[in-house]
């Protein structure tokens, strides 16, 4: 009678344990949900590092940069933290848009009408620049004016100021002034190259041009001539990319600005 009690109790005790649920059942999941995030500033690498910095999340994660377009699949919260995220880095200026470092050199070359006169030759490198200026032109003089070296930063707009020697005329010693604006928008790797596009490249010279003398012979009269150039453009490294010319400078001259870049790795 012992025996059979005691087989009673460990039926009951089997049946109840087999009735409960385990302690670490897994909850539902919650349901998945597919989002289209548009990114509206950065592009190539800025875009490659945007995308990069969403895999912390372990969502599915596609993207594409020429549609500039992310695609995730993940629960509705992680969808909404993805896209403060994106909404946040998508800036000028942000972490992900600050990148790569750049050189760059704008040379600006004075360019005229007239035969060629006698003067400093131009350096190698410009001078297949002068050739085709030359055939394309009627431009025959085509001298260096300056060279400018310039340190940018991909996703990072730089404003400089700067003097530049004055005009032609041996008389007129005041510098003519140029203000630069350079937006350096993504670098994107091309083959075994970059190509950086630049959302704006601004030229503004404030050039003295000589408006007459005074009767003692001296210092000539002189007023200044505000030109410029603004522009945007994708530029290829090591390619000698001409960006236009700066007309208004004299009757029969103008300026041709010549870009050439390197990204650093």
């Amino acid at each position: 009678m012992r025996l059979c009690a005691a087989a009673l109790i460990l039926v009951l005790a089997a049946s109840f344990t087999y009735g409960q649920a385990p302690a670490n059942e897994t909850t539902t999941q919650e349901p998945l949900e597919a989002a289209v995030i548009h990114v509206n500033t950065l592009t190539g690498d800025s875009f490659d590092r945007l995308v990069n910095l969403l895999r912390v999340f372990k969502a599915s994660v596609q993207a594409d940069s020429q549609l500039r377009t992310i695609v995730v699949y993940a629960p509705k919260d992680v969808v909404a933290q993805m896209k403060r995220v994106i909404a946040e880095l998508d800036t000028p200026g942000s972490d992900a848009a600050i990148g790569r470092n750049i050189e760059m050199t704008l040379t600006l070359l004075r360019c005229s009408q007239k035969a060629p006169a006698s003067g400093a030759k131009l350096p190698d490198d410009m001078e297949s620049v002068a050739k085709q200026l030359r055939a394309a032109t009627q431009y025959k003089d085509i001298q260096l004016w300056d060279t400018i070296p310039l340190r940018l930063q991909e996703g990072k707009e730089t404003s400089e100021t700067m003097e530049l020697p004055g005009t032609a005329d041996p008389l007129l010693h005041q510098p003519t002034v140029v203000s630069l604006r350079l937006d350096p928008e993504a670098a994107t790797r091309k083959g075994e190259g970059w190509s950086v596009r630049f959302r704006r490249v601004s030229l503004d010279f404030r050039i003295p041009v000589v408006t007459g003398t005074f009767s003692d012979g001296s210092k000539p009269q002189f007023t200044y001539q505000n030109v410029g150039l603004d522009t945007s453009g994708d530029f290829v490294e090591g390619q000698k990319t001409v960006l236009g010319k700066i007309s208004g400078v004299e009757s029969d001259s103008t300026i041709f600005a010549v870009v050439s870049l390197k990204v650093l790795q």
